[in-house]
Parts: structure tokens; sequence; C-alpha cells
């Protein structure tokens, strides 16, 4: 895809489609997946890809996924019509149209196929078999996490558990994995997790981990929706009464209503921040920490706590 006669952004989608796809492909084979947000098929392909992407990973397998409403560029060169559209890359070159392979034995038995016919570089030396890149192993925990986001956290969870299978040493899909499996309320088994976890000397003192434990312990607050109506109304009954509003804030991150405990502990700290030791404040930082300090609606709540707290 040549970049002569093309503006400043076709330009700059070209080197990103370079970068992504082509020069991985010149030894590996890559599936492009032509998807969108709102595109209700693309959501049901998307776990099929992933998980056979990451299972044929160390065979030279890569996934690139292009969002068609981000580079429209790139889809009309390659003349998308509908999505979702799946192709094989090798070399720079199509090689095959995976888009009718819908579901996991039709997808590997065609890349079965291509893996037979083409020179993929998949291992070095006397035919033993490298694992994926370190590029390719963030690509699956930026999927995984993004699922988790999404709020798919059985995708989610099926993502990690494949990426620690063959990054044994990788302490963000462990702890993703601990946080899927919490948002999935398999909090007994995402505790056995952890405590593998934080017993390895390599993987215990890694950020990620401390999220993913602050994750549990905030989940063992949780209660059914019987119990977090009663604790919401009597939050809402009493609004001086912190130890009400507390508990309702507790209850409320635990069951997924972060918008809620976030509005309410805000609330308690602009009343009083020295309450209970900064008790509200702690377990505000304890929500960041959890949820990641990088996401949008963490960076967010915090710059209305340092508004509230440095005016």
């Amino acid at each position: 895809m040549a970049s002569m006669g093309l503006n400043i952004e076709e330009q700059k989608a070209v080197e990103r489609f370079r970068k992504e796809v082509v020069d991985p492909s010149m030894t590996k084979l890559v599936i492009v997946d032509f998807w969108a947000e709102w595109c209700g098929p693309c959501k049901a392909l998307t776990p099929v890809i992933e998980k056979v992407a990451a299972d044929y990973a160390d065979k030279g397998v890569v996934l690139a996924k292009i969002n068609v409403d981000e580079e429209q560029f790139i889809a009309s060169q390659f003349q998308v019509k509908s999505i979702p559209t799946v192709y094989a890359l090798f070399q720079g070159q199509p090689v095959a149209d995976l888009t009718n392979a819908r579901t996991e034995s039709q997808l590997s038995q065609m890349l079965d196929q291509l893996l037979g016919q083409l020179p993929i570089e998949a291992g070095a030396g006397g035919g033993a078999q490298q694992g994926p890149s370190a590029e390719e192993i963030a690509q699956f925990v930026a999927m995984g996490e993004a699922a988790l986001a999404e709020g798919d956290a059985q995708r989610a969870a099926g993502i990690f558990a494949q990426v620690t299978e063959f990054a044994s040493d990788n302490a963000a899909a462990h702890a993703g994995l601990v946080k899927a499996m919490v948002a999935l309320g398999q909090t007994d088994e995402a505790a056995q997790v952890l405590a593998a976890i934080e017993a390895d000397e390599k993987l215990s003192g890694d950020p990620a981990v401390a999220a993913a434990k602050a994750a549990l312990e905030l989940a063992a607050n949780s209660v059914d929706d019987g119990e977090l109506s009663a604790l919401r109304e009597a939050a809402t009954a009493n609004p001086d009464d912190m130890d009400a509003q507390l508990a309702f804030a507790e209850a409320a991150f635990a069951a997924g209503q972060r918008d809620e405990a976030a509005e309410t502990l805000l609330t308690m700290i602009e009343k009083d921040r020295g309450w209970n030791d900064g008790a509200a404040r702690a377990q505000l930082l304890k929500i960041f920490e959890a949820v990641g300090l990088q996401d949008e609606w963490v960076v967010a709540t915090r710059r209305r706590l340092s508004k509230i707290l440095f005016g």
C-alpha cells in the first residue's frame, strides 16, 4: 500500500497498518479482523477468533483487529463492504478469506491448511517451537483487558487463562485472570489464583497484582439485591449517618454500581474528610487501584476528588 498522493491522515493509517500487520506478516500468518463496535455478528465472532489465535500463537499466527470506523481508509483499500470481514495475510498479501469460518473447528481447519502450505516462522532450530513474542503477548493481554472493561468477564477470563499458559511470568495476565474471576463471582477460585501469584517472587511485587488483590478484597462486600436495596434506602434516609453511607458505597461497588459508590464516597469526603481516619477516601483510593489508575472513569473521578481536597 503505497503512500504516494495520500494526505497526512491516510499516510498515518498506512504506517499503522504496515507496523501492525504488514511487518509481522513477513514471517507470521496474520489474521486481519475488520470489525466495529456496533456490529452484532462481530461480537459473536470475536471470542472465536481470539481463542483460536491464542491457541495458534506458538505456530506463528498473529491477530490484528481493524476497527472500520477508525480505519476507514484501510477498510476501503481492502474493499470491505460488510463486517465482519476476516482475511489471512502472509508477506503483506491476502492468502485466504476466513470470513465464513464462524466456529473454532472451521477456523482451525483453515489455519491448519494455510500453515501446511506457507513457510510460516513458528520456531527455531531442530523443530523446536518458540512461544509468542512479547508484542503478541501484550496484544492478547490488551484484548483481555478490553473484554473486561466491556463487561465480558467470561471472554476476558478465557483470554487471560490462555496467556498465562504460554507466558507464566506475565503478571498482568495473572492479575487480569483474578479480576475476571471476581467479576464472574468466582471469588474462592480467584483467591486461590491470587495466593499462587503472591507466592511467586517474580509476580508478587507487580502493581497489577496489587490491583487484583484490591478487586478481590472489595468483592468481599458483595450482597444480594435485597440487601443492596436496604442499604441504599438506609443511606438515603440518613444522609448524615456516615456508617450507613460507607456500608452502601462498599456494597454498591461490589455489585458493579461504581458510579453510585463513588458519588457516595465523594459526598462523604466533602462533608467530613477526616471521618474514621479518612475511611471514605481510603475506600475510594482502593476502588481506583482495583479498576486501574489509567482507566478513564478513574481519571475523571480522581479529578473530582482532587477538586474536593484541594479546591
